[in-house]
């Protein structure tokens, strides 16, 4: 973890969960006031059928709420869509866009996720925005490449980089139960830092840099102490409290 940063440990539970899950975030506020002083910021990103009952549930508390994908229009015929002030209005601080997940599932390009990065800062969103290779691409030693890619096409049009996040997530190491090794996590925040000091600055060394991919309480701490490792993307072991403060007090 960059030393001169306060890590973010973001949940992103995906498709899963109904109000019966509300009691997670509730056990995880208790967990961490508890514990006293929160080590880390923490995000949950819970389904939109949950967003404003979270958001209920973790008022007051050290945990903010985010959304896991935003549309790039405001409003508009857009049947099923949410967009980011309805995010905003449900009591998100945050939103996912760009997860590998909503560009392979949903065909998404990096100007589609750059459009909803757009969006995101201009309704007041921090919005965490995904990159990461495929182990095909991986394997054919174009990783780097890849993640400059998606990097340069993917990120808002305005801003300085303060108002962004950015999470490495290696798309073959997602609910896969396999990680790259800590040598290749290293190498590849370091690049990803690089890529965002040569276009924001300081603010690109100061910006925050999350890795995602089968983050769980046994390999947290040594994933987190890698130099540019400034938090995690979670997702499996945020569904259970008890496994994701286990996370946040490896931070």
């Amino acid at each position: 973890m960059s030393t001169d940063k306060r890590p973010l440990i973001a949940g992103n539970w995906k498709m899963n969960g109904t109000g019966a899950a509300l009691a997670e975030i509730s056990r995880l506020r208790n967990l961490v006031a508890d514990s006293g002083a929160a080590r880390a910021d923490i995000l949950i990103c819970p389904p939109a059928t949950l967003l404003h009952r979270a958001s209920e549930t973790a008022s007051g508390s050290a945990i903010a709420v985010g959304g896991q994908d935003c549309h790039a229009a405001a409003s508009g015929a857009h049947t099923g869509d949410i967009s980011a002030q309805m995010l905003t209005d449900a009591g998100a601080t945050h939103v996912i866009v760009g997860h590998s997940e909503r560009r392979t599932d949903h065909g998404e390009t990096s100007a589609d996720v750059r459009a909803k990065a757009d969006v995101a800062l201009g309704a007041g969103l921090i919005p965490v925005i995904c990159v990461g290779e495929t182990e095909a691409e991986r394997e054919a030693g174009s990783a780097n490449r890849v993640v400059a890619d998606q990097f340069a096409s993917s990120l808002p049009d305005y801003g300085d980089g303060t108002e962004i996040i950015i999470a490495y997530e290696p798309v073959w190491a997602i609910g896969t139960g396999k990680t790259p090794t800590i040598a290749d996590i290293a190498d590849m925040h370091a690049h990803i830092r690089q890529l965002l000091v040569e276009r924001f600055g300081e603010a690109g060394a100061a910006a925050r840099i999350l890795y995602g991919g089968s983050v769980k309480p046994s390999n947290a701490e040594e994933i987190l102490s890698v130099p540019n490792v400034d938090g995690a993307l979670v997702g499996g072991a945020s569904l259970k409290a008890d496994d994701f403060f286990a996370i946040v007090a490896a931070s």
